[in-house]
């Protein structure tokens, strides 16, 4: 036996015993019990159904509601009058004729710009190009929808002035409408999630940042999942990323086993979301709330 094949058996033998080592000695911490991410799966409009009517408008929320969603998933920015608003992006750009930062307009200068300009319908028409869309806020939405369930999606980031500022405001919004039991809140930002928890105290459903799903997935396979510890009760995540797949059923039941239920946004395929929810996830989010009936009808004769 040569002296290279020696040391790496040895090297192997190490690794093997402190894999071992760190099996016995280690007890995976799973999440303590949410009620929100308890019983049937759960279907969220995105956006409100972005699919169907101009991404984050009470059109948009309407027809959703009216199709019968379980909730919605709505991102959030702050205005130059630090109002929380469903928007998106960074910009005005996209969603309509203005252009400029969000956080450079007032919510009354938003609320004259028309966010349903560029919507297409899924014939490729442009119905509200001359109708007036306007920006919703936070309190608008949950004063509206009391009955339904919420992912808030904190967009900004926590180095600005605006992210300072949202998880604190976020928090008393829904202290004020007493809908704790009904809110996930998560962002891209794994700080700003730890930063909303510091006033709600683990009192609301907390999503997982992008860096927290990706070591998740890398412990899985890198066979010492034994050893992470999630800060997070739910993995809002898509089917893929680059070179991840979080749609494994052997990820999923990963995820379960540490009571951390996953969530996949941006399905709008009802074969898939069919498949998604048969192995081992808790929920979808769908910019086509219409093609999720029979899920939804399903789980409702259940």
């Amino acid at each position: 036996m040569g002296k290279k094949t020696k040391v790496a058996l040895a090297i192997a033998a190490a690794s093997a015993a402190i894999w071992a080592g760190s099996k016995a000695v280690v007890k995976p911490q799973k999440r303590q019990t949410k009620n929100l991410l308890q019983g049937k799966p759960l279907i969220f409009a995105h956006r409100g159904g972005a699919h169907l009517a101009p991404e984050h408008s009470i059109l948009a929320f309407d027809k959703a509601a009216e199709l019968g969603v379980d909730g919605f998933y709505v991102d959030l920015r702050l205005t130059k009058d630090e109002e929380i608003i469903a928007f998106t992006d960074e910009t005005l750009e996209r969603t309509s004729t203005a252009i400029g930062f969000v956080k450079d307009f007032t919510l009354a200068e938003l609320q004259e710009i028309n966010f349903g300009a560029k919507f297409e319908d899924l014939e490729g028409h442009q119905p509200f190009a001359n109708e007036q869309i306007s920006v919703a806020t936070l309190q608008e939405i949950l004063q509206k929808y009391q009955d339904k369930k919420f992912i808030l999606n904190i967009q900004d980031s926590p180095d600005t002035y605006e992210g300072s500022l949202i998880p604190s405001k976020l928090w008393r919004i829904i202290e004020e409408f007493n809908l704790a039991p009904q809110v996930v809140v998560t962002s891209p930002y794994n700080e700003q999630i730890e930063r909303f928890n510091l006033y709600a105290q683990n009192q609301i459903v907390l999503g997982a940042g992008e860096g927290e799903a990706t070591k998740a997935y890398t412990s899985f396979t890198s066979q010492f999942g034994h050893l992470f510890s999630p800060k997070a009760d739910v993995f809002i995540v898509p089917t893929k990323s680059a070179l991840i797949l979080f749609d494994s059923a052997k990820f999923m039941q990963f995820l379960n086993g540490l009571n951390v239920a996953i969530f996949f946004k941006e399905v709008n395929d009802l074969v898939a979301m069919s498949r998604l929810l048969r192995t081992g996830s808790q929920g979808i989010i769908t910019d086509r709330p219409d093609l999720a009936q029979p899920v939804l009808l399903k789980y409702k004769e259940a």
